[in-house]
């Protein structure tokens, strides 16, 4: 699949400065209505500070593939509204940009949020089930006569390949609404 053909996620962190949290909320409500505005938004998430936990914001826009992403992050709306904020954080933003099965996992030290883990596993559960027994039927009576460990592998990595470039990224499109609720969103 091509990288334009992708679910593109950016994940944002960043620490706002002490006692700027109520222009940063107005800003952040701001921000993500602009984005919204463009073609391919799927949505946004916040992750808010929690006390003894983290400091930092995290914001997390989902796009349908890499060229409407890049579109939003070089757009003149983002930049006039990264400018509006420097005033009310601490440092430039930290900036990750995650496509297919990444999204669906916290990254080693990002604070991360994914959408409940039984939400994530019924999705993976059920779209492996289909996947499977469509692979059972149509690859087994190819691949009969090799080795069975050669010809799990062949299913397997059919299957995986799949997973990440084709299934995964429209079932998580299609959920999107159930795996992120509106009352998480802004």
């Amino acid at each position: 699949m091509e990288q334009g053909e992708q679910f593109v996620t950016v994940v944002i962190s960043q620490v706002v400065k002490p006692g700027s949290e109520i222009a940063y909320e107005a800003w952040l409500k701001e921000i993500t209505s602009v984005s919204r505005t463009y073609p391919g938004h799927l949505g946004t998430n916040v992750i808010r500070p929690q006390n003894g936990v983290r400091s930092e914001y995290v914001i997390i826009f989902r796009f349908d593939g890499y060229e409407n992403l890049q579109t939003w992050m070089t757009s003149r709306d983002r930049e006039y509204w990264l400018n509006q904020a420097q005033s009310l954080v601490e440092s430039d933003p930290n900036v990750q940009q995650i496509s297919g099965l990444e999204a669906w996992f916290s990254l080693p030290g990002q604070p991360l949020k994914t959408p409940p883990r039984y939400k994530t596993a019924l999705l993976t559960w059920a779209a492996v089930y289909v996947l499977i027994n469509i692979l059972n039927t149509l690859i087994t009576p190819l691949i009969r006569g090799l080795p069975p460990l050669i010809a799990s592998l062949i299913i397997t990595v059919i299957m995986v390949i799949l997973l990440t470039y084709v299934i995964m990224p429209r079932v998580s499109r299609l959920f999107s609404k159930w795996l992120y609720p509106k009352s998480r969103r802004i």
